[in-house]
């Protein structure tokens, strides 16, 4: 089976994969940093906000399930794409939202996406659109974090909200197993 990577940022990494990892057709989600110029940063100096790197999910889809133009309808629905460099409480550089791309086919389709909510938006959306870039992934206590630990504060009043929002708005994309 063939599968795509597109790689996101809109906020903690912690909220786009507990989504991400309930969607049918995704693979494999994993949290790490992009887009910065810093080798192999670790996560306090991405959360310092000078490494450049943002906090993404590397999303791997079965497109023959779920095409990249659904993948990215949910991140616009799970983010604010209009604020800059911040998620609600969550600011800096580090939480921007961002869409990098692996291949020119995924730029348009991007583009075309970004587009079309920045229509439904009056032009407000701030989500950077650029090539995948200095990847790195995150610490091993970051990946599947929302599921490991659902009851801690974060989780509970950031995370969890989301993750209910998107299984309300798109429950034809839940995972069935």
């Amino acid at each position: 089976m063939a599968t795509e990577t597109i790689t996101l940022a809109g906020g903690c990494f912690w909220c786009l994969e507990a989504v991400y990892e309930q969607v049918e057709g995704v693979q494999s989600v994993e949290s790490g940093y992009s887009n910065g110029h810093v080798r192999q940063p670790s996560y306090q100096q991405v959360c310092d906000g000078d490494t450049g790197h943002a906090e993404v999910v590397k999303v791997q889809f079965d497109p023959a399930t779920i095409t990249l133009r659904e993948v990215l309808e949910i991140f616009f629905s799970i983010h604010d794409p209009t604020t800059l460099n911040r998620q609600g409480s969550d600011a800096g550089p580090q939480y921007r939202s961002g869409i990098y791309y692996h291949d020119e086919s995924q730029r348009a389709v991007a583009q075309a996406v970004v587009d079309d909510v920045n229509r439904e938006l009056k032009g407000r959306v701030v989500t950077e659109l650029k090539p995948v870039d200095n990847y790195w992934r995150a610490e091993d206590y970051h990946q599947h974090y929302f599921e490991r630990n659902p009851n801690q504060g974060y989780c509970a009043f950031v995370v969890a909200p989301k993750v209910a929002k998107f299984r309300k708005t798109f429950a034809t994309r839940l995972r069935r197993s």
